[in-house]
């Protein structure tokens, strides 16, 4: 249980922050880009939310907001050598198998695509699509963080890489099932 008693400390006045482990380190270094990302994506979910409320999606967008902070938390505890697992919470394969379960179910209702995608349509597909290219950065800031010889739990670059296709196709079927799409339509301005 959390208990948040007081919301400003001060102690990042001066451009620090800390990591679960109590890692004092730079509000700008990558892993806090990392995990800031990931907390961007959970606050776009919320707004897709007052869209998808009473929906099929609406539960899954909710766990999926749990998970972001379990996310969160992963990305904010640097892997220890000497970890023993299960002590510091970590996504699991099982949370990215998930995803893929319903990347295909989703998807199992849409109609064949012809064409790219353009953001738009309803207003929750809009927002999901915000949610897609916000949680694909998030991904990029996590590889930067591996190229930059941080170790990573992979389970979680996995969660990060499923998680923006499972918010495309969710745009799609949150746009009538595929057939609300604004499809790109190559060269249609020149």
């Amino acid at each position: 249980m959390v208990t948040l008693n007081r919301i400003y400390t001060r102690t990042g006045d001066q451009g620090q922050t800390r990591l679960a482990t109590g890692e004092s380190v730079s509000k700008a270094s990558l892993r806090v880009e990392t995990y800031g990302a990931v907390d961007e994506t959970n606050a776009c979910i919320g707004l897709v939310r007052v869209h998808t409320s009473g929906s099929e999606l609406d539960p899954v967008l909710a766990r999926i907001q749990n998970e972001l902070f379990d996310l969160g938390a992963d990305l904010s505890t640097p892997i220890a050598p000497d970890e023993v697992e299960g002590r510091a919470l970590r996504i699991i394969d099982s949370q990215v198998d998930r995803l893929e379960a319903e990347i295909d179910r989703f998807n199992g209702d849409l109609s064949d695509l012809t064409s790219f995608v353009l953001p738009g349509g309803t207003p929750a597909a809009a927002s999901l699509h915000l949610v897609r290219t916000v949680s694909r950065r998030a991904e990029r800031w996590a590889v930067r963080l591996v190229e930059a010889g941080e170790v990573v739990n992979p389970a979680a670059l996995k969660y990060l890489n499923r998680l923006s296709d499972l918010m495309f196709v969710a745009s799609r079927w949150a746009n009538d099932r595929g057939a609300g799409d604004v499809l790109w339509k190559s060269g249609a301005t020149r």
